[in-house]
């Protein structure tokens, strides 16, 4: 795979990290907001940084220079959550533009429904718990816009990274996100992995559903006795590799805690 930029509209370009895997599909999308004619760039999830991984290290570069192009400057470096394929390379992008950071625990702490311009752009944060505790929606309300982070991927559904994500939270973020489609304040999402959704009424229902299913999946199993979380991964998901295993069990973990069952048993 080829790492690759695309523009989504005047206002917003995507930056594909190639680091593509089971838990980033394509690679980690790093959006880059700005309005026409004004040199402050909004950097949302530069990406990850591994200094002894050369992508890592291009792709911070390809940010850095399309963000610079035509004079411009990164204002503000946004996180959507903490997890280190999204932020990783925060703090050296912060270094190298003396830009502040903020989200997942850096900076001043986001407010649900805060507004902040950069130039004529508005951008509008919403908290998102679910996915993680800290994880947040950015909208550009001009575009109808939703980056989505982890919250929502381009295709397939998240890992609920319980302890620290929780099913209930993600299921009303999902409703709240519905509500903003409903009311036409959003028309597409631009998800932190995999390609934009497009009919994003249609794909939060679908997501929300099998949420739903999977759900009554994990009473089924219970009921038919399977005994812990292993268990109960088995009967639901099937026979997975180490990594997808275990993001699997993070699942029915927090599935077992939406249901009042232990979490820890095994």
């Amino acid at each position: 795979m080829t790492a690759h930029n695309t523009r989504i509209t005047d206002r917003v370009e995507l930056l594909r990290c190639d680091n593509p895997g089971p838990m980033t599909l394509e690679g980690t999308n790093t959006y880059l907001l700005r309005e026409p004619g004004s040199a402050e760039v909004l950097v949302v999830d530069p990406g990850p940084l591994d200094p002894a991984d050369p992508e890592h290290l291009a792709h911070l570069d390809r940010v850095r220079a399309r963000a610079e192009a035509d004079g411009g400057r990164v204002a503000a470096i946004w996180l959507t959550h903490h997890h280190l394929d999204h932020a990783g390379a925060a703090e050296r992008l912060a270094h190298l533009t003396g830009a502040p950071v903020r989200g997942a625990g850096r900076g001043t702490a986001f407010m649900d429904g805060e507004s902040v311009r950069f130039g004529d752009l508005e951008v509008v944060v919403h908290l998102a718990p679910g996915h993680t505790a800290d994880s947040v929606l950015v909208r550009v309300p001009v575009e109808t816009l939703l980056l989505s982070g982890d919250t929502l991927l381009g295709r397939g559904t998240t890992v609920i990274m319980w302890p620290d994500g929780d099913l209930g939270a993600y299921l009303a973020t999902l409703a709240a996100i519905a509500a903003d489609i409903d009311a036409g304040r959003v028309t597409r999402i631009a998800p932190g992995h995999g390609a934009m959704i497009e009919d994003p009424a249609v794909f939060v229902a679908g997501v929300h559903q099998h949420r739903l299913d999977r759900l009554d999946q994990v009473r089924t199993a219970v009921g038919q006795g399977a005994d812990g979380v292993r268990a109960v991964v088995r009967a639901v998901y099937g026979d997975q590799g180490p990594k997808l295993a275990a993001a699997c069990a993070r699942i029915v973990q927090a599935q077992f805690a939406h249901l009042g069952l232990d979490p820890e048993t095994d």
